[in-house]
């Protein structure tokens, strides 16, 4: 559900929001910001309000007033469901996080899990599930039957179906309970289980009950490290799930002539290859292979990133 979606509880207040959407819809984000400021008025404490208020500030030019009003959801969301924090680091009116608020992350693609599909797929062009099983096949010396698979961020499965002939078992997880809802209607998964791949490994979820630490000969991760900044957390999860001479396969989107990584206005963060590939030695895998292309549209503009092959040492 949208910020501005989100009711005040003051029909008044609400009123005076869904005439604000009408004029921004209608290209006059100025005027929308004068009257989201009237129903704030009304109701000083509604987060998704003041949310919305920066947006409309920030379409219509007034970046400082956007700050301003993001400052004020952070006072009144301490969790940051909004991913406020983000907004913030791309408008310069914060330092950059290294990772989005989980609440944000699960809110998000919770309310994406019903139409992210049809609009990932078929609009934007998504390609990384297919390109990433082709990558695997590909690879010298990996061309194989694979024991476990495990599919970190495996949103509604769209890898799952791609890689399933190829694995004797196939776990996934995602922190989304709703996309898991749809990943569980391919009836492609052995196991399908939440998890936060921002926390460490023993409190992510990845390692519940029963669940042994290096069972996995195959850890997959597609369109997922966008969403992490800093990515030694999730490589030090996937360094425990797998086992010696295990592959781990994976896309993030391409920082090219950035070094480390960088928040972009999508709010989700690109790394450069040089990063990965010094994240990845440091928990004891080397890369084996990689390819550069576009993996999806935005905004009409093409995405590119960057797949990787890499194996943990024996």
């Amino acid at each position: 559900m949208l910020p501005s979606q989100l009711s005040s509880g003051d029909v008044i207040a609400d009123r005076r929001a869904d005439y604000a959407k009408m004029l921004a819809e209608s290209g006059e984000p100025a005027s929308a910001a004068e009257l989201m400021e009237q129903a704030l008025e009304l109701v000083p404490r509604w987060a998704a309000g003041w949310f919305t208020l920066a947006t409309y500030r920030e379409k219509a030019g007034d970046a400082p007033g956007a700050i301003a009003a993001l400052n004020e959801v952070l006072t009144l969301d301490a969790g940051d469901v909004f991913g406020a924090r983000l907004k913030l680091a791309v408008l310069g009116g914060a330092e950059m996080p290294d990772r989005p608020p989980s609440l944000y992350v699960e809110r998000l693609f919770d309310d994406y899990a019903g139409r992210f599909e049809t609009s990932l797929v078929e609009k934007l062009g998504y390609t990384v599930p297919g390109k990433l099983a082709a990558l695997i096949a590909e690879t010298a010396d990996i061309a194989k039957h694979f024991r476990l698979a495990v599919d970190l961020g495996c949103g509604t499965g769209l890898l799952g179906p791609e890689i399933r002939a190829r694995v004797d078992r196939l776990e996934g997880y995602d922190l989304s309970k709703g996309m898991l809802a749809k990943a569980a209607e391919k009836h492609v998964y052995d196991h399908l289980g939440q998890a936060d791949l921002s926390l460490e490994p023993d409190l992510s979820g990845v390692f519940e009950t029963g669940l042994a630490a290096g069972r996995a000969d195959l850890v997959t991760a597609a369109d997922v490290l966008m969403y992490l900044g800093n990515l030694q957390g999730v490589t030090a999860i996937v360094q425990k799930l797998a086992a010696d001479g295990a592959i781990f396969a994976f896309s993030v989107e391409d920082a090219q002539q950035q070094a480390g990584y960088a928040l972009r206005d999508s709010l989700r963060f690109a790394h450069s290859e040089a990063y990965v590939r010094e994240t990845l030695a440091d928990h004891g895998f080397t890369v084996l292979d990689l390819t550069r292309g576009v993996i999806r549209m935005d905004g009409g503009k093409p995405v590119h990133g960057i797949l990787f092959i890499a194996s943990k040492s024996a």
